[in-house]
Parts: structure tokens; C-alpha cells; sequence
């Protein structure tokens, strides 16, 4: 693969070696950035339509507080798709990853049109709502 480097006595190969090292260290730092907050991210993509709070009134969508663990389509005050009341399985974070990943091709025939497509921000936003608005 690299001929310089198959030669144990080769001053170049050994160079060649200690340079690949010290320079692709600092490449692979600076393109592991942090992921936003789950919090941020819903905010920025979720909060138009859904609350979070317990007790607050939604814009478009339901009410997310306590969403995993809770039976899909019974949070009150809102009128959900037939699909997925028929769906009717609790909330998880394995469902609610695969719902935001692509809300129509999980549950064909739900309301929710805007997915994450973003693995990173999809986790993200679970881990928020598994943890927040409870």
C-alpha cells in the first residue's frame, strides 16, 4: 500500500510515519464537533408546532410533555390522524427515532410532514424528550 513505509529501516518510512500521525490528530479533533443540545434543536425545529410543557397549549401539534413511555395519540387536546391512532403503541426512544427519521414512512398516513433526517440531531432530540417536560 504505501512502499515507503514496508521497509523497517527506512528513515523516510519512519518520517513519513510520525507525519501522517501528528497531522491527522488534529484534523480528527476539530471534526468531531459537539452535537446542538436536544433542547436547542427542539426549539429550534420543534417548538413552532409542539409544547413540551405539561399543561401547555400547542400551536399546531400535540403537546410533547411525557411523550415516551405514553400510549401514541392520547395526549389531550388534540385531534390525532387516524393512522396513528391505529399505530397505538407507546412511545419509546427506538419509535420516536424512527418517527422523526421519517414521520410518513414509519406511520403512513400521520399528520406530521418535517422529519430529521440528521441521525445526530434526531438522538439529539430524543434524548431531550425523553428526559424533559415530564
Amino acid at each position: 500500500m504505501f512502499p515507503l513505509l514496508r521497509s523497517r529501516r527506512s528513515p523516510v518510512a519512519i518520517t513519513a510515519a510520525v507525519t501522517f500521525v501528528l497531522c491527522a490528530a488534529p484534523l480528527s479533533a476539530q471534526a468531531q464537533v459537539a452535537p446542538a443540545s436536544g433542547e436547542k434543536l427542539f426549539k429550534q425545529r420543534c417548538a413552532s408546532c409542539h409544547a413540551i410543557a405539561p399543561g401547555a397549549k400547542s400551536a399546531m401539534g400535540p403537546n410533547l410533555a411525557g411523550v415516551a413511555g405514553r400510549k401514541a395519540a392520547t395526549a389531550p387536546g388534540y385531534n390525532y390522524s387516524p393512522a396513528l391512532k391505529k399505530w397505538g403503541k407507546a412511545w419509546d426512544a427506538s419509535s420516536l427515532d424512527a418517527f422523526l427519521a421519517g414521520p410518513n414512512k414509519f406511520i403512513p398516513g400521520t399528520r406530521m410532514m418535517i422529519a430529521l433526517p440528521n441521525q445526530a440531531d434526531r438522538k439529539a432530540v430524543v434524548a431531550y424528550l425523553t428526559n424533559a417536560g415530564s
